[in-house]
């Protein structure tokens, strides 16, 4: 993920609390819905006339500050939040096209740590809606593991920048633009076909206290995860050993010798395998098998909280 000034204590307080905002809103919705259906279309209702209110309102504060500085502009978009309220009042000063490329340009440096990278083809008015067309590019093809977090980054730094969108396509690298296009719904089938279940993010700013080269354990959502810090840059893994299959529990980070400056490997307390971290985790010992590698969880900084997507494991049938 990209590099940025760390938070303080309160300032990630905040922003957690008001990037699950529009999920304590929906909860008391549909709790209303117990008086009965005229109960719960009053509450949508009144949410309706104060998003309405504030949104006027906010318009209002934004043509004033537009007209002293026009620069404001570009500062309103830059702050998460801000730039959050815009899109729901369609105010946002940037174009879809624009709004998709910054989103795109901010995980391009998390996925080009997996080896992969994604260009936008266009935003095209189709019939049903917007649609985006996206052309992957050298992702790691050896492991299935992060090509779905590849395409889970991508799609949610979409959706978060463009939530008008209708759906979005990906092109085969080696493809013409109308060939081997996928839908949207399709994108993620890798992983709800698979024995893993439907994927959430979590919220979980702790990880911003992580200095410069720990190394922390951390329960989310009932999975172990093992997370470090290489110089600015998060990286979080699944806690299983690529090799061993065991925790990586007592893991540390160093530099192999010969290695250059910023490389970091983790080195297996149990097995003693290695991994490069910054580069989806990948065996870095000698006559490793490609297929050796740590388990990914995609990362990122949304709306200013760091987040992390976690797959539900499905319990299979006769065991618990």
């Amino acid at each position: 993920m990209a590099s940025q000034p760390l938070p303080g204590p309160h300032e990630i307080e905040d922003e957690a609390r008001w990037r699950t905002a529009g999920d304590r809103i929906q909860t008391l919705l549909d709790a209303s819905a117990v008086g009965g259906a005229a109960a719960y279309e009053r509450a949508v209702q009144l949410v309706g006339e104060v998003t309405d209110l504030y949104g006027a309102g906010l318009e209002r504060m934004l043509r004033i500050a537009l007209s002293v500085d026009p620069l404001l502009a570009e500062r309103f978009a830059d702050d998460a939040l801000v730039a959050s309220l815009l899109l729901v009042h369609g105010l946002h000063p940037h174009d879809v096209t624009k709004r998709i490329e910054d989103a795109l340009d901010s995980v391009r440096p998390y996925l080009g740590s997996h080896g992969g990278d994604v260009t936008l083809l266009g935003v095209v008015d189709d019939p049903d809606g917007l649609s985006v067309r996206l052309q992957f590019a050298g992702s790691c093809k050896s492991c299935p593991s992060s090509a779905v977090t590849l395409e889970l980054t991508v799609e949610d730094a979409v959706r978060a920048a463009a939530p008008e969108i209708a759906t979005i396509k990906v092109v085969a690298a080696d493809a013409t633009p109308e060939a081997y296009v996928i839908p949207a719904d399709s994108l993620l089938n890798r992983v709800h076909q698979s024995t893993r279940g439907p994927v959430d993010w979590h919220a979980f700013p702790e990880l911003a206290e992580l200095a410069p080269g720990d190394v922390g354990g951390f329960r989310v959502a009932g999975t172990m995860v093992l997370a470090c810090r290489v110089g600015d840059e998060l990286y979080a893994y699944h806690d299983r050993c690529g090799r061993c299959r065991e925790s990586l529990a007592g893991a540390a980070l160093h530099r192999r010798m010969g290695s250059p400056t910023g490389a970091a490997v983790l080195r297996c307390p149990r097995c003693r395998a290695h991994f490069d971290v910054v580069h989806a985790g990948a065996c870095v010992d000698d006559n490793a098998d490609p297929l050796t590698r740590l388990d990914p969880i995609p990362l990122l900084d949304r709306d200013g909280v760091l987040s992390l997507a976690i797959t539900a494991q499905r319990t299979v049938a006769g065991m618990s």
